[in-house]
């Protein structure tokens, strides 16, 4: 069993706008897939793969190049008898004039660590001259939410340093739909617009942007809005080799689509899962949400009866439950639902005990990479060095 990714490193996806805000240290928390490989006994190749070889059962990865562009590996094909597709999704900038020139991206941890050293550049230059600091976010779900309030929070634990660090900081949120978080209950949406407004966050809703340029955003109606730094965190779509796959079966929005056993349409041997995966549930009529719960439950579900299917058992057809939602706005607030499972049936959970909830998705990630035993060691570890070492990144 073989695992390839274009990336050395394994992160949380969730803790990406902290990694990007510099609320929260990359280096402490990302996990080398090799070594990782080494202890839990199957093997890593790294690699970017290009397209799947139905008939001959091989994925095609493509060449290995170094920063400076030399060709370190040459195009390479691997064979495979069982395969899992699981490249998860990026921003979809739907054809917007600029948006891939101009616009920071955060959907994998070079793009977070990229964004985190143009917005410490800007800060930096922002409270040397007194010029303003404006960002303006696209896309009103969790990630651009999450985002703004991660960025006022480095800025305020900033100020507190006495380092001179002091801008006047400008944040925009534009969301194209009639509120953020779409995805979440009206309650969730609520709380997190009233909690980003407070902080000073500039919320527009229903509001579209038609073209980005090295200053800014052109909206629809023709205004204007000017900023230093621009994040694209609005829509989903799979990765470009995923939606490129010609033998299968596309969504809109190039997402594989699956049957109930989550095996991928045409075949009898290749399955897809998480974000890069379509899967539409009766009786509803629309495809799962792209979110880390369905993601974490279609592994589970897929780890637990694959290999009984590699004997000739069928695969059972995947349920999806509903544990609720959380959002978390760093040290201000969190808000969510509770699952509509037992004695709270989806009741609505903000403040403490909501960032508490966030908190323990992330350390139930750590338990089912590592065991009970080698989790609990790095929860205490975390918590040593967090009484020793800055709560932001300062370099």
């Amino acid at each position: 069993m073989s695992l390839v990714d274009r990336n050395l490193w394994h992160v949380w996806k969730p803790m990406l706008h902290t990694f990007a805000a510099g609320t929260a240290n990359a280096y402490q928390e990302k996990i080398s897939y090799l070594a990782h490989a080494a202890t839990h006994g199957f093997g890593f190749i790294p690699g970017t793969m290009t397209d799947v070889d139905v008939r001959q059962r091989r994925i095609v990865l493509a060449p290995i190049l170094s920063e400076e562009g030399a060709e370190v590996l040459a195009e390479r094909s691997l064979p495979y008898d069982f395969l899992v597709l699981a490249g998860g999704s990026r921003a979809n900038d739907f054809g917007t004039p600029g948006v891939a020139e101009w616009c920071q991206f955060i959907d994998d941890l070079h793009e977070a660590q990229n964004f985190n050293r143009l917005f410490y550049d800007d800060l930096l230059r922002a409270a040397e001259m007194g010029t303003p600091l404006n960002i303006a976010i696209v896309g009103g779900g969790a990630t651009g939410v999450e985002l703004a309030a991660e960025v006022h929070q480095l800025v305020a634990i900033a100020k507190g340093y006495g380092s001179g660090l002091d801008p006047k900081l400008g944040i925009t949120l534009i969301e194209s739909g009639p509120r953020i978080l779409a995805a979440f209950p009206e309650s969730v949406a609520a709380g997190a617009h009233k909690q980003l407004s407070e902080l000073g966050v500039r919320v527009l809703t229903s509001t579209r942007v038609v073209t980005a340029d090295e200053n800014g955003f052109v909206l629809a109606d023709g205004r204007r809005i000017d900023s230093r730094l621009r994040v694209w965190a609005a829509g989903i779509r799979a990765p470009g080799p995923f939606a490129g796959i010609g033998e299968f079966e596309h969504a809109r929005s190039g997402q594989i689509v699956v049957g109930p056993d989550l095996r991928v349409k045409g075949t009898d041997n290749v399955f897809a899962i998480g974000d890069c995966a379509s899967l539409t549930v009766a009786p509803s009529d629309r495809p799962l949400p792209p979110t880390a719960q369905v993601a974490r439950q279609q592994a589970l579900h897929l780890a637990r009866h694959l290999p009984a299917s590699l004997q000739g058992r069928p695969i059972p057809p995947f349920r999806f439950r509903d544990l609720g939602s959380l959002v978390s706005l760093g040290k201000y607030n969190a808000f969510g639902t509770l699952g509509r499972q037992g004695f709270y049936k989806g009741g609505f959970i903000q403040g403490q005990f909501a960032r508490l909830s966030h908190a323990a998705l992330y350390r139930l990630h750590q338990v089912e990479l590592h065991g009970a035993w080698r989790a609990a060691l790095l929860w205490l570890s975390a918590m040593v060095a967090a009484s020793v070492r800055p709560n932001i990144r300062v370099d």
